[in-house]
């Protein structure tokens, strides 16, 4: 697993030990990011189930200005931390946050943080995790307007959106398949991930 663009490219990510984590595929994670594109510019991430944090860490490398990465499992944080020391090195680890906590004390610890892309990647048994973390996200006043939410799951899997959000696109990779969900609201110019 490596970054696949941008300033890092090339660089080896590393995963934790076990079945823990589900580390998203460089060729799920290049097209994903083919398909933002410039919206990834300058833009605020966060990484709900970190991981390896390669999502978010491909968003740094590709010019995010910053990216909050959770999870709550320790060996998990532990690579997530070594990885993001060989993206974004000691000199611009102010670019990077990593938490270890569950996903809803993340979000009530990163209330009024405002955030354009955010990447939803629960093990795939927690299907009522993705509606929960966006209620908690807009509770928690965690969603630039505009924001791009994107939420990775197993292909078959239903996943309810709560009040307020609407499904904008899908695209399926085997047997996953990533929904592209923004909140409700008028188009706003001149937001980051506005274009998409």
């Amino acid at each position: 697993m490596r970054i696949i663009a941008g300033e890092a490219k090339g660089r080896r990510l590393f995963a934790p030990p076990g079945e823990n984590t589900r580390p998203t595929s460089d060729k799920l994670r290049g097209s994903l990011f083919n398909i933002l594109g410039a919206a990834v510019q300058e833009s605020r991430v966060l990484d709900l189930f970190g991981g390896t944090g390669a999502l978010a860490l491909e968003a740094i490398s590709r010019g995010a200005a910053f990216a909050a990465i959770v999870d709550l499992d320790r060996a998990a944080i532990k690579a997530i931390t070594r990885n993001a020391a060989a993206v974004s090195g000691k000199e611009d680890a102010s670019r990077v946050k990593i938490l270890q906590a569950d996903y809803r004390a993340a979000i009530a610890s990163l209330a009024g943080q405002r955030f354009d892309l955010v990447f939803l990647d629960p093990p795939y048994r927690m299907t009522g995790a993705y509606a929960d973390a966006l209620t908690r996200l807009r509770a928690a006043n965690c969603l630039a307007k505009n924001a791009l939410l994107l939420l990775e799951r197993a292909r078959n899997a239903e996943v309810l959106l709560p009040e307020g959000f609407e499904h904008h696109d899908t695209r399926q990779y085997g047997e996953t398949a990533v929904d592209f969900v923004r909140e409700r609201t008028d188009a706003h110019e001149g937001d980051v991930c506005g274009q998409f």
